[in-house]
């Protein structure tokens, strides 16, 4: 194992916490990995690594060791990509992370328009409702939206992701159609059940106020297309954000109410693994998706 191929594997099982993971990510035998580090600290005279039953951490010295390695890496990584950066070309591999119904709806068609213009690059676009951890995985670039809790990931604010209430106008014609949030309570609502706070709807009118309106109904998911379709089959009303429901409201399939109030919208964040060593093709790749988030980005033509 070379110098940069050694600095990789410390830098991945100080990531990872793990030599068997961090053996795995680089295709080597986790006793390959054991030895290779063992002989690096008998190298430096410095013990870089805590083991225990719990896994691996970085000793004091193995930190300031760990952040120059990642430093050195990077360097690495733009010197093969030298002649791809002085041509202003973006290439190489890029592993991208979304949740399943913005990544099918809106992301898949952003990126492969990206990659239309930059065909040299290799995309690994994975669509995933759970939580995913960007370092183990190896993720470049993830899609969040909401607040951002992990303060050491790097983030670049995109845009907002908009709600709005809708409902067929058969479902209104037998229902009532709500003029105000409260008369919400009457009606039978379709629940996404990981945002707007579940059965508790809020809303902010024109002049400032809000409302917090509990509701109730047959259904509850945490699919944003199920509840899509309950809706188009006159089941309910349900809140979806504005690049969920566009397509049907544009076909008068859908109808959109208590239009003087407002739901709240979310934030719509690139997230990276490093604030400091971000490479030319992930930066590239941000500011071009910043420039699609403007205005009522939701009304562009990006899928049904």
């Amino acid at each position: 194992m070379d110098r940069i191929q050694g600095i990789s594997l410390f830098i991945r099982v100080v990531e990872t916490g793990s030599f068997s993971k961090a053996a795995s990510s680089l295709g080597i035998t986790q006793p390959t990995a054991t030895k290779h580090v063992a002989a690096l600290e008998k190298r430096l005279g410095s013990l870089l690594l805590h083991r225990s039953t719990r896994g691996v951490t970085p000793t004091e010295i193995g930190k300031i060791y760990y952040e120059k390695c990642k430093t050195i890496i990077h360097e690495v990584e733009d010197a093969k990509n030298l002649a791809g950066l002085l041509q202003t070309e973006v290439q190489g591999k890029l592993n991208i992370s979304s949740s399943v119904a913005f990544g099918r709806r809106v992301l898949t068609p952003l990126v492969l328009e990206f990659m239309r213009d930059h065909p040299q690059l290799q995309v690994s676009l994975n669509l995933d409702d759970r939580y995913i951890n960007l370092v183990e995985e190896g993720v470049d670039l993830a899609i969040r939206m909401g607040r951002l809790s992990d303060s050491s990931l790097g983030a670049r604010f995109l845009g907002l992701n908009p709600w709005v209430l809708v409902a067929t106008p058969e479902y209104l014609m037998q229902a009532g159609t709500p003029s105000i949030p409260s008369d919400l309570s009457r009606h039978t609502a379709l629940i996404y059940s990981s945002v707007q706070g579940d059965h508790r709807w809020q809303f902010t009118g024109r002049d400032g106020s809000n409302k917090s309106i509990q509701v109730q109904g047959p259904l509850y998911s945490n699919n944003l297309s199920a509840l899509l379709s309950a809706t188009r089959q006159h089941l309910g009303i349900a809140a979806l954000p504005w690049y969920v429901a566009y397509t049907s409201v544009q076909s008068r399939h859908l109808k959109p109410l208590l239009e003087d109030w407002t739901m709240p919208a979310q934030e719509i964040h690139a997230v990276y693994s490093s604030p400091r060593l971000l490479t030319s093709k992930v930066s590239k790749l941000i500011d071009w998706l910043a420039g699609q988030f403007k205005g009522n980005w939701w009304a562009r033509e990006i899928g049904s």
